[in-house]
């Protein structure tokens, strides 16, 4: 084993792996709380490379962080819905707005917040497995900079590592999503792009844009754009094509050969049921790790930052108490806030998936059929069920925000 970084102590009381928003809202949270908490992220710099959408309401940012023209791209006033046969539905969303973000610069504004709370943040750290003592997790095998691995000590593990999440897996945690809930998404940033609605986001759905999933673009300015798509495992295993072919025949669908590329992004989203156990001795699961993300649309920032929140409180407060097991609470914590709305969502999801694009069709007709002000999202997803009656009761609890 390798000697320590300068700077960088051989013990803690948590250590967070993972830079994240999930992690860093963790982190803060815990050194808010008078523990001493290590951050140890891959990449080379917290909020690189980027593999988000971006998209987050305006409400779940405020939580926890002021909103900042500097890391807000774009303010969204409204969503749009393009049918398989082309056809737009806009729901405007009044006073729930949205905000595209430019998530190096927003990462970049957590880790500061967790660093001035007390958090110490190491970039280039790779962790190669957990430290155990019989079933008790106890510290981390760590090397920085591709050097020698060393051994840091800490009371309990935060795994904020993704998808994959090996934390959760080395811990005894079920960590595999199976293909029926793991969508792969492919994007674009997409430059000088003729946006006619850019403080719109768009959704296309359909068998030819992406199978079980959808498309979007998200403005990022008045000719920016991130575009990309995710599409269901099980439809990539069954019909061979890459996610990557589904995105190119997108961007050509909707904007020719000649486009600017930006930048390009591929990965996995967790679109699963809430986990019912986030937790492990000595481990706490958040974010993706925890599949802690939207069910339904994918998104996972804002719910990864109250479940690193969650879990930063409870560490701190576990280990200044003395009393390690009461990290379970976390996992109680979780359901009460998001875990049972994110398991409606789950339900909600599991029907619009079996949607024909015959179907979708016929619900644009319905909801074209209304008056603008009654085309609302709540509005717009009990068309969709309008035949699954089951259904129909999550689409109004979730939508009317009850």
């Amino acid at each position: 084993m390798s000697s320590l970084p300068l700077g960088v102590r051989p013990e803690y009381d948590v250590i967070v792996v993972g830079g994240g928003p999930a992690g860093l809202m963790a982190a803060r949270m815990a050194a808010l709380g008078g523990v001493s908490v290590l951050v140890l992220e891959k990449d080379r710099e917290i909020g690189v490379p980027v593999r988000c959408g971006e998209a987050v309401g305006a409400a779940s940012i405020a939580q926890f962080v002021e909103p900042d023209p500097k890391f807000i791209a774009a303010e969204i006033d409204a969503f749009r819905f393009f049918s398989p046969d082309g056809r737009p539905v806009i729901a405007h969303l009044g006073q729930n707005r949205g905000f595209m973000l430019d998530r190096r610069v927003f990462d970049g504004e957590l880790a500061k917040r967790a660093a001035e709370a007390g958090a110490e943040i190491r970039c280039r750290a790779y962790v190669h497995g957990l430290l155990k003592d019989g079933p008790q997790t106890v510290g981390v095998e760590v090397s920085f900079n591709g050097y020698a691995t060393c051994q840091i000590r800490a009371a309990l593990i935060i795994g904020a590592d993704g998808v994959e999440s090996r934390i959760g897996r080395w811990a005894g945690l079920k960590t595999v999503t199976e293909l029926h809930d793991l969508e792969s998404c492919a994007q674009y940033t997409l430059a000088n792009l003729p946006l006619d609605r850019p403080t719109t986001l768009d959704f296309y759905v359909g068998e030819s844009v992406a199978p079980g999933g959808y498309g979007w673009v998200f403005p990022k300015g008045p000719d920016t754009a991130n575009v990309g798509l995710g599409i269901v495992g099980t439809y990539l295993r069954k019909r061979g094509k890459p996610t990557i072919n589904y995105l190119n025949d997108f961007v050509k669908r909707l904007y020719g050969d000649t486009v600017q590329v930006v930048s390009q992004t591929v990965g996995c989203v967790p679109c699963a049921d809430t986990r019912q156990r986030l937790t492990a001795p000595g481990v706490l699961l958040v974010g993706d790790a925890g599949h802690q993300v939207n069910p339904l649309s994918g998104g996972g920032i804002a719910s990864g930052m109250i479940g690193g929140a969650l879990a930063g409180e409870v560490a701190a407060r576990s280990i200044r108490r003395g009393k390690l097991a009461e990290i379970a609470q976390y996992d109680k914590a979780w359901q009460k806030r998001l875990g049972k709305r994110h398991h409606q969502y789950y339900r909600l999801k599991e029907g619009v998936a079996k949607l024909s694009d015959e179907h979708l069709n016929r619900t644009a007709d319905l909801v074209l059929g209304l008056k603008p002000e009654e085309r609302t999202l709540t509005n717009i997803f009990k068309a969709g069920v309008r035949h699954q009656p089951g259904l129909i009761q999550h689409a109004i609890r979730l939508f009317a925000g009850l």
